[in-house]
């Protein structure tokens, strides 16, 4: 019995809530005013509103809300709540106009509620990949609201990747995933990726928007050597004699590892730099520098011209020439004498 009373009591309440809703006319020449006209709060916070009738309006109005409380100054009702947690409010604040007619205005009250929690996440659950290698990027956004006005940023570092934003309607939180494909660069490896949820509510609403951010992601992204100077050096020319160094110095992605061939053939040399201390005319030809990792590849050919080194024979020559006149000197004089002497002996 109780039961049937209190749905009988509920049927009519909503019964009369409907009366209202469907006769009032929202295009009427006097009708109510909201101040503000517009209500933006967020889920749990306080609200109010005034809503102010004609001073020669019938005293048959009021002001339908199923939540917070109301007071009356002449043709003002006051509206104020202290948390609103309710969704989907229609208020309409209304007055009885000639017969059966009501004239009315709606209310605009737009709850909104920042995320619970935004994760990244990322197809496989690893965040070591390769260059070139396309990425599904995941940015889960928890209970939110409304949907609608949220747009996802995903980043690496400081580098925007990209934005999505929902497609879905409603006034109720709900929950989202978002992806984004995208093909990481060697910039990215050691670099830290994460993703934003940012409720855009226009100019009524919190400025600068409200934004809530997922945790940092560092990732490891492998790519091919490259090299930090010129990839084709201009040839090389120097004197017998003098040191010849050749740099293919290279960054990549396992760190790379170096291979050296000349024209004497492959050279123990491991490292990224070839030193010869002294060349001689046998160093003169190509050297090769072949550089790899398990990425790839890339090779650097060095043209060296050695030339002979004339100097010495340019200072030889005088001294032995300064030589072989010395020499001719004491034979000469040595010679004279030895005659003379055997001149005299007679």
């Amino acid at each position: 019995m109780w039961i049937s009373y209190i749905f009988l009591c509920v049927s009519l309440l909503n019964s009369l809530h409907d009366f209202h809703v469907s006769s009032c006319d929202l295009n009427c020449a006097d009708k109510p005013v909201f101040t503000p006209s517009s209500l933006m709060v967020k889920y749990g916070d306080p609200a109010s509103v005034n809503c102010s009738v004609c001073q020669n309006c019938p005293s048959d109005f009021g002001f339908e809300i199923p939540v917070g409380t109301q007071r009356r100054h002449g043709t003002l009702i006051s509206w104020t709540i202290d948390h609103l947690t309710e969704w989907g409010l229609f208020p309409m604040c209304y007055y009885a106009a000639a017969g059966d007619h009501q004239c009315c205005s709606s209310l605009e009250i737009t709850v909104y509620k920042l995320p619970d929690n935004v994760g990244l996440n990322i197809k496989g659950n690893s965040w070591v990949m390769s260059e070139g290698q396309i990425i599904t990027l995941k940015c889960s956004v928890q209970n939110v609201a409304p949907v609608e006005n949220l747009r996802v940023t995903f980043y690496s570092g400081q580098r925007q990747l990209g934005q999505k934003q929902s497609n879905s309607r409603g006034r109720r939180p709900v929950s989202e995933m978002f992806e984004l494909n995208f093909t990481p660069t060697k910039e990215d490896d050691g670099g830290e990726f994460w993703c934003e949820a940012e409720l855009l509510l226009g100019s009524d609403g919190p400025q600068p928007p409200p934004v809530e951010k997922s945790q940092n992601f560092p990732a490891t992204v492998f790519y091919e050597p490259y090299l930090s100077g010129a990839s084709h050096p201009s040839p090389t020319v120097l004197t017998e004699g003098n040191p010849l160094q050749l740099n293919c110095s290279a960054v990549g992605n396992p760190s790379p590892t170096y291979t050296w061939t000349g024209p004497s053939g492959v050279s123990p040399t491991k490292s990224s730099i070839l030193i010869i201390d002294s060349t001689t005319t046998e160093d003169k030809g190509q050297y090769t520098c072949f550089v790899h990792n398990n990425q790839g590849n890339v090779t650097v050919k060095f043209d060296v011209d050695v030339k002979r080194d004339y100097t010495k024979y340019y200072i030889a020559a005088p001294i032995g020439a300064a030589v072989v006149i010395f020499l001719g000197v004491i034979i000469y004089f040595k010679y004279y004498k030895n005659t003379r002497m055997e001149q005299y002996d007679r």
